[in-house]
């Protein structure tokens, strides 16, 4: 694997080195000892994909807080995606600021996204598939979100917008503690 850090501290693209022979390529897509070389969060509790048959869904933009936050790889198996990661860490020199980057099942690209960074994905496909690894299980009470077009992130989204739940449409704005 390649990790390539982003202008987002800590976040990385990874890309796949693949094997290839007559029978097509094998690459490696998870190494605890890759990761921890790298000075990223190499635990792995859950894993977890969802389906999304229309182009211009958006899911996010979600993290957990506190003891509970987690890192997330996230990878598209079928179709393609935009992902963001917004730096929702008030320590950190890029705190409030995101980045996207194009994964798709042909470009066989991840992002790693650290504890303290909020995620979100808007399918740019339809029959869309998306696979995450989190190093943290699930915890409602530590669940929080941003609305995907709040002003005060002013996310660049590469599509209109057609399918959203209701809970990630009316997050109110954003205010900074």
């Amino acid at each position: 694997m390649l990790f390539q850090e982003t202008m987002l501290a800590g976040v990385f693209e990874i890309h796949l080195e693949p094997k290839t022979d007559e029978r097509g390529f094998f690459a490696r897509t998870w190494c605890r000892q890759e990761f921890e070389q790298q000075g990223l969060n190499p635990n792995l509790v859950q894993c977890s994909m969802s389906s999304n048959p229309r182009k211009g869904t958006l899911r996010g933009v979600h993290y957990q807080t506190g003891r509970y936050a987690e890192a997330k790889v996230v990878r598209c198996t079928k179709g393609a995606i935009y992902d963001v990661a917004l730096d929702m860490r008030p320590h950190s020199a890029t705190f409030l600021q995101w980045i996207g980057a194009e994964l798709t099942a042909l470009n066989q690209h991840a992002l790693y996204i650290p504890d303290g960074c909020a995620h979100a994905f808007l399918t740019t496909q339809d029959e869309t598939e998306v696979f995450y690894q989190m190093s943290e299980f699930f915890h409602p009470g530590a669940a929080r979100g941003v609305r995907w077009n709040d002003p005060a992130f002013n996310i660049d989204w590469p599509g209109m917008v057609e399918v959203i739940s209701d809970r990630d449409r009316s997050y109110p704005d954003f205010e900074p503690q």
